[in-house]
C-alpha cells in the first residue's frame, strides 16, 4: 500500500501544480513563469513544464515573445488562458420565457437567444407549457444561442440551467406544488445530457444570487449576506449567507411557501400576478371609473405594467394596488430579516422592470420600520439577464473545478489568435 501511494505521488503533485498554474491563468491575462513563481512559489522549471503541458492540452496559449517590453536578455515566455478553448452555456428556463447565453472561458458573452412561452390565458395562472413543450423550447433556445455565437456545439464544456423550482444535487425537483415543480423542471438533466460533459440544473433564484456577487453591477458585491429575490408570477429567493450560497438538503432553502402563514401576506403569489388579479377584481366590482386610466384598459389584455402606468397617471385604484403591493413586499423583507439577519434584500425579476415604484415604496417602509434586523431593500440592476448570467458563472466554476479531466478544443482558423 505504501509503495502504491509513493508511486502515485509524482502524478498527484503534477496534477496539483497544473491546477495551481491554471488557476493563476484564470486570474490574470498574460503571465510569465516569473509571475507564477512570485504568486504561488513553484520553481521555474516546474512552471515551464506545467505550462508546456497545459499548452499541449489546449488550456493555454504561448504568446509571441516579449520583445519591446523593456526587458534585457532573452525574452520571457509568455502565456495566456486560451479563452476560446471551449464555451459554457447558461439557460434561464423561466415560467413564461426562456433565454440562453453562450460565453467564453472568461465569461464574455458570445451569443444569446430568447424564446417566449405562449400564454394560454394572459390573466390566468394557467400559462404553462407542458413538460414536453418545455424540453423542446429549452433545446430550441440553446440551439439559437449557439447559432448566434457562431461556435460549434461540440465546444461546449459545461451547461447550467436555471428553473423556478427547488433542485437537489442530482438536478431533480421534488414532488409537490400540484405538479408545478415537475413541469418547471421536466428532467432537464436528461434532456441535455448529450450536450456537454458537465450539465447541471439549479434553482433560478440561486443563480441570480450568484450573478449579484459575480458581476460588476451586482448589488451583492459589497455585503457579506444578502437575499436575491425574484418576484414576478411567484416569489423565489437565493440565500447568500456570509459569502456562501445556502441550498438546503433538497435545494429548497430559498422557497417561500412559509409566506402562507405570515399575516398580511398569506401566499407566495408573485406581485406581478397580484397586480393583475387585484386590478381585474376592482374592474369586475365596478370600483374603477370607466374614464380613468385603469378603466380604459382592455381587461382581456391587462398587464401589471398597465397598472403601474395608470398609477403614474394618477389613477386612485391603481395607486392603491401599488401601495398594497409595497406593504406586502416590505412585510416579506422584514420577516426575512428577522429570520436570517442579512444585510440586504435584492429584488429582481419582472417586478424590478414593470413595478419599480413598488420596490421603492417597500424600501421606504422597511427603512422606517424600526426593526433592528430590517435589511436594506434595493432593486437589482441586472435586468432580465440575471439568471442566465448566474448560470454562466456557475458553469464556469464547474469548468475551473474539473478542468484537468476535460478536453478543450483546439483553436480553429476562424478564432482570433492571441496577442
Amino acid at each position: 500500500m505504501a509503495q502504491s501511494v509513493i508511486a502515485s505521488s509524482p502524478q498527484l503533485l503534477r496534477t496539483l501544480n497544473a491546477r495551481t498554474v491554471l488557476e493563476h491563468a484564470w486570474q490574470t491575462r498574460v503571465f510569465t513563469a516569473s509571475d507564477v513563481m512570485a504568486s504561488v512559489g513553484l520553481t521555474r522549471s516546474t512552471v515551464i513544464g506545467v505550462c508546456d503541458e497545459l499548452v499541449d492540452k489546449g488550456w493555454l496559449d504561448e504568446l509571441d515573445d516579449a520583445q519591446g517590453t523593456g526587458r534585457k536578455g532573452r525574452p520571457a515566455r509568455r502565456y495566456a488562458l486560451r479563452e476560446r478553448a471551449g464555451v459554457v452555456v447558461g439557460i434561464d428556463a423561466g415560467y413564461d420565457r426562456m433565454s440562453a447565453r453562450v460565453a467564453d472561458l472568461r465569461g464574455v458573452s458570445l451569443g444569446t437567444a430568447e424564446v417566449r412561452i405562449p400564454a394560454r390565458s394572459p390573466n390566468s395562472v394557467d400559462r404553462l407549457a407542458d413538460a414536453d413543450e418545455r424540453r423542446r423550447l429549452a433545446l430550441e433556445t440553446f440551439d439559437r444561442a449557439m447559432a448566434a455565437s457562431g461556435v460549434d456545439r461540440s465546444r461546449v464544456l459545461a451547461l447550467t440551467l436555471g428553473v423556478p423550482a427547488p433542485v437537489d444535487d442530482r438536478g431533480r425537483s421534488p414532488e409537490g406544488q400540484s405538479g408545478f415543480w415537475a413541469v418547471m423542471n421536466p428532467d432537464f438533466s436528461r434532456a441535455f445530457e448529450d450536450v456537454a460533459p458537465i450539465v447541471t440544473v439549479e434553482n433560478d433564484a440561486n443563480l441570480a444570487a450568484i450573478a449579484e456577487r459575480a458581476t460588476g453591477t451586482g448589488q451583492g458585491r459589497d455585503v457579506g449576506s444578502y437575499i436575491s429575490m425574484l418576484v414576478g408570477e411567484g416569489i423565489g429567493s437565493g440565500l447568500m449567507i456570509e459569502g456562501r450560497l445556502v441550498r438546503g438538503r433538497r435545494g429548497g432553502a430559498g422557497e417561500m411557501r412559509f409566506l402562507d402563514y405570515v399575516d398580511g401576506v398569506g401566499s407566495a403569489n408573485g406581485l406581478a400576478l397580484l397586480a393583475r388579479r387585484w386590478a381585474l377584481d376592482a374592474l369586475a366590482a365596478g370600483e374603477v371609473d370607466a374614464r380613468s386610466p385603469l378603466g380604459s384598459v382592455n381587461p382581456q389584455a391587462l398587464t401589471e405594467s398597465d397598472v403601474a402606468q395608470a398609477a403614474e397617471l394618477g389613477d386612485a385604484v391603481a395607486r392603491g394596488i401599488l401601495d398594497r403591493l409595497a406593504e406586502r413586499l416590505a412585510r416579506i423583507c422584514i420577516v426575512l430579516g428577522d429570520l436570517l439577519d442579512v444585510d440586504r434584500v435584492i429584488v429582481g425579476g419582472d417586478l424590478a422592470e414593470s413595478l419599480p415604484a413598488v420596490i421603492a415604496g417597500a424600501a421606504l417602509r422597511v427603512a422606517g420600520s424600526g426593526d433592528p434586523t430590517a435589511p436594506e431593500l434595493v432593486a437589482s440592476r441586472l435586468g432580465g439577464g440575471a439568471v442566465s448570467v448566474g448560470a454562466v458563472e456557475h458553469a464556469l466554476s464547474l469548468v475551473r473545478e474539473r478542468a484537468l479531466v476535460l478536453e478543450p478544443g483546439a483553436r480553429t482558423t476562424a478564432e482570433p489568435a492571441p496577442v
